[in-house]
This record gives structure tokens, C-alpha cells and sequence, in this order.
């Protein structure tokens, strides 16, 4: 599956290299990315993927325990109280904008929890075992990386 699409080159980024590294499968899915839509569900129009396989990754801050990753499908909207139960926190909201690179090292668009700046918490969807095959950014935009939920 390891493969990447001709019509534009790989992305620099640690999260492929993390994927080599741990001798994971996956496929690279460069797609034209467009700063006026940046949501996951046209990103998943755009690779030709089923929004319910294309993951978003999300970046929250909890009370007490801070900064966490959440991992859900395109379509889908965080549940800020299952999160909140979810990481230990009494509640939890997004990360502005603004502060997302500084956070992670990835620009929104481009967020992957695979080598962000630091390792912080993820959570993830338990939808998102259901496929055989799912979508995350691969930490640019205009890619996606494309593997089995189980890897």
C-alpha cells in the first residue's frame, strides 16, 4: 500500500517517516488543497473517500489536565462532555486557531497527532475501527495518509 500519488510530490513532514520507521503500511493521497476549505469533509470529496473514513484531528485543552488530540470522522461533531470524561477533565473546549502551530508544529488544515511537537493525549473515535481503511492528515494540507485502523 505504501505508494504516493504522481500528480505531487510527498510532504516533508515526520509523519510518514514515523510510519517507515514503525514499518507501517500506508498510501499518500496529495489532493489541491484549498485555504477556503480546509474542513475534512471536502477533503474527503477531494481524495474520493467516504467522509465517515476521513479522520479530523481536532486540538482541545482540558481543565485540569490540558492540551489532549481528538479523532473523529468528518462528518462528525466533537462531544466536548465525552471528551472531558474521556481525559479526566471537568471540561473541555478547542484551542483557538491561532495557537494550533505553536501547539503541534502543524498548520489547522494539516494536524496529524503523528509527530506533532509534543506527545499529547489521543483520543479517537471508536468508529474509527470500524473500516478497513481510514484517512489522516499526513501534516500538510493537501495530503492524507491512508491505512488499516488497526496499524
Amino acid at each position: 500500500m505504501r505508494g504516493v500519488n504522481t500528480f505531487m510530490s510527498p510532504p516533508e513532514t515526520n509523519a510518514p517517516r514515523i510510519l517507515d520507521a514503525m514499518g507501517i503500511r500506508y498510501e499518500l493521497r496529495s489532493y489541491a488543497a484549498d485555504n477556503n476549505h480546509l474542513d475534512a469533509a471536502a477533503v474527503a470529496d477531494r481524495i474520493g473517500m467516504p467522509p465517515d473514513q476521513v479522520q479530523k484531528t481536532l486540538l482541545a485543552r482540558g481543565d485540569p489536565h490540558g492540551v489532549c488530540f481528538a479523532v473523529l470522522a468528518a462528518h462528525g461533531e466533537l462531544a466536548f462532555k465525552a471528551l472531558a470524561r474521556a481525559s479526566g477533565d471537568r471540561q473541555v473546549a478547542l484551542v483557538p486557531p491561532r495557537e494550533v502551530t505553536i501547539l503541534t508544529g502543524y498548520e489547522r488544515g494539516g494536524v496529524t497527532v503523528l509527530g506533532a511537537k509534543k506527545a499529547y493525549p489521543v483520543f479517537v473515535d471508536e468508529l474509527f475501527e470500524i473500516h478497513d481503511l481510514v484517512s489522516v492528515s499526513a501534516g500538510v494540507r493537501g495530503t492524507q495518509i491512508l491505512l488499516a485502523p488497526a496499524d
